[in-house]
């Protein structure tokens, strides 16, 4: 073997110790980064485990805390923080919590609740319309938004005695435990006894729409406001105004028409030196002023 061949032959045993070496080294390398990852993936489960526990506790905490039930007593007294009664002006509130126990307070989480049985007995009272319930937590409450028919109408027997009824737009008649209104109420008083010919209590919704167009028609034309529309008599009805008493008489087709003659005469009546009993108008064609 010559000395050239022996040198090749050095150098390739020292290549493949050399290599050897470097491939059990890399190879080592790549356990340790495995033996890292299943650390880490170890890690990462245990972390994942308990963040689920953690939150699977929280929410059964939220679900279970007082915070979502309404006090038991909510419904026993005016002013409760868990239930607050707005926009009812007919209707007080002791009134509405009286009816509110026949319903019992809700013992789920206020978002569970039904209210469709407290909205019912409520309606039950007449002069609400309709009920809107809105349902908050953290304290769990009630907030009961009332929409209720509006008055157009008081009855009363004299001028001088309070209204004991009232009628509202869609012609329901109410009595006076409802009474008496709210100032901001403008409404027609109409004198009348409720027995005989002028039974208030068998008037509909067209009778209390002729009733409000009488009125509207006398302000219009006199420019002055209604004080009562007298209708004790039926067949012959007055309507005061603060210049004078104006007699209309029957109620009939021609009643409007004959309410149109005031600004003829309605001046006239300051001219008269004499007292002025009522303007007349429950004729036809003639029109005059009564002087007591």
């Amino acid at each position: 073997m010559s000395e050239y061949e022996q040198e090749y032959i050095e150098e390739e045993i020292i290549e493949e110790q050399v290599g050897g070496s470097h491939f059990v080294r890399t190879k080592q390398r790549e356990r340790l980064i495995r033996k890292g990852r299943m650390k880490q993936e170890r890690f990462r489960g245990f972390v994942r485990f308990f963040l689920s526990c953690g939150l699977l506790l929280m929410l059964f905490y939220i679900a279970t805390c007082k915070g979502w039930y309404m006090d038991k007593k909510a419904f026993n007294y005016v002013g409760s923080s868990a239930v607050e009664i707005i926009n009812n002006k007919i209707v007080p509130s002791y009134k509405i919590l009286a009816v509110l126990k026949n319903s019992n307070v809700p013992d789920v989480p206020i978002y569970l609740a039904n209210t469709s049985d407290i909205k019912k007995e409520l309606m039950k009272l007449t002069p609400i319309d309709d009920v809107y319930i809105r349902r908050y937590a953290f304290p769990a409450r009630m907030q009961i938004i009332i929409r209720e028919r509006i008055p157009v109408i008081t009855i009363s027997p004299d001028i001088n005695v309070q209204p004991i009824a009232f009628f509202t737009t869609d012609g329901k008649l109410i009595g006076r435990e409802y009474l008496p209104l709210n100032k901001q109420y403008k409404t027609v008083k109409v004198l009348s006894y409720g027995n005989k010919g002028d039974d208030y209590h068998k008037w509909d919704l067209k009778k209390i729409q002729q009733i409000q167009k009488i009125a509207r028609y006398v302000e219009t034309y006199s420019h002055e406001p209604v004080e009562y529309i007298d209708f004790r008599n039926p067949n012959d009805v007055y309507v005061k105004i603060k210049t004078v008493n104006i007699r209309l008489g029957r109620i009939d087709e021609n009643i409007f028409k004959r309410i149109e003659r005031i600004p003829s005469i309605l001046p006239q009546v300051k001219l008269v030196d004499s007292k002025v009993k009522y303007l007349d108008l429950s004729w036809e064609k003639v029109n005059y002023l009564k002087l007591e």
